[in-house]
């Protein structure tokens, strides 16, 4: 068995099984009627027992279960694999067990169930509160299937939080302000708003949309931070202080993380190297602490805390340019973070400020 010096390792597990693909969906998700979930559980324990063989049982601080829809997991196969990752690994006992769910696929006993079992944090993707929207959005749920779910998952004391997309064709500034004030009478502690990005391999793609134009696009951005109670800290993501989703604080801050399944990605450390993973063995490669440390910037950039300035991500910095750029950039206790201006061209900063 090789040893990982005992750090940590998130654990991301894909769930590719979804009722039908949106159309905007660029992952890697399989519409499916009735999924193999045998041949799935025994497909992902393997993986698990695999990685502890040459990890080490080392600690778990977060299991995020994404997909296409977990949701659509019957609970026995959930609690198949969260007992596999806790023979062979070192469960933290506050760990953060995340479910993404679709409204439609998640009744209320069997989120009782989920939650029996472990999960203590659901991601709702509501993505709209307007049935026409998510029906062009190719949704399967109406917005009251959504409050039915946000309304039991919130009584059951877990952590709750909601995905949403804006900027979608014809859409308008008020759209989205009115979304936001929807959201703070729910009373969310967490929520994702996510500006509709076109990929070509998409139905999207295919489709000559009238999308809203750049400025339109960033006065939404600015409204969102505006209207919502909830506060930023990451380019997408808002929530209550303590609230924040800790696996992708921890993935965007550079900590080791392990993709399981096929879609799924990792970052894995093994005495002082670091590796590049792709689930179901797709592959396990070296990468330099150069390479991880221009990670480490890109995603540790997207968080309003920003990235650490340490030995490595030194190294691959452009300090003068970030001294030279104060509307843009800011240090605060050895990080490096976009101000809101530099959030609005936050791709265009970071390739600059990358050496």
């Amino acid at each position: 068995m090789i040893k990982s010096m005992n750090i940590s390792h998130n654990i991301y597990i894909h769930v590719p099984f979804c009722v039908r693909k949106c159309q905007y969906c660029a992952f890697y998700s399989l519409p499916c009627a009735n999924p193999d979930w045998e041949s799935y559980a025994t497909n992902i324990i393997s993986e698990i027992e695999h990685f502890a063989k040459i990890i080490g049982a080392v600690s778990v601080p977060t299991v995020f279960f994404g997909g296409g829809t977990p949701s659509l997991m019957p609970a026995t196969i959930f609690a198949r694999i969260m007992d596999a990752i806790r023979k062979n690994f070192h469960l933290d006992s506050d760990a953060e067990i995340t479910l993404e769910a679709n409204p439609g696929t998640l009744s209320s006993d069997k989120l009782a169930d989920f939650c029996k079992i472990g999960m203590n944090r659901l991601s709702v993707g509501v993505q709209s509160f307007d049935d026409d929207k998510l029906k062009f959005l190719g949704r399967i749920h109406t917005a009251n299937d959504a409050i039915k779910l946000l309304d039991t998952a919130m009584k059951s004391g877990i952590r709750v939080s909601g995905d949403f997309i804006y900027g979608l064709p014809g859409e308008t500034v008020s759209d989205v302000i009115k979304t936001c004030r929807r959201i703070n009478d729910i009373g969310f502690s967490h929520c994702s708003m996510y500006e509709l990005t076109i990929e070509d391999n998409t139905p999207f793609g295919k489709m000559n949309l009238d999308m809203p134009n750049n400025e339109t696009m960033a006065n939404m951005y600015m409204a969102i931070g505006e209207t919502l109670n909830l506060p930023r800290y990451e380019v997408s993501n808002y929530a209550i202080p303590s609230h924040e989703c800790r696996h992708n604080q921890n993935v965007w801050d550079g900590d080791a993380y392990i993709g399981i399944g096929d879609g799924a990605a990792g970052r894995i450390f093994i005495n002082g190297t670091w590796y590049e993973e792709l689930g179901n063995g797709k592959m396990f490669n070296q990468i330099s602490d150069e390479t991880r440390a221009i990670e480490r910037v890109i995603t540790g950039m997207r968080t309003v805390r920003g990235v650490l300035v340490d030995d490595k991500t030194e190294k691959v910095i452009n300090i003068e340019f970030a001294k030279s750029h104060p509307d843009m950039l800011r240090f605060v206790n050895n990080r490096i973070s976009a101000t809101d201006n530099g959030m609005l061209v936050l791709d265009d900063l970071i390739t600059k400020l990358v050496k």
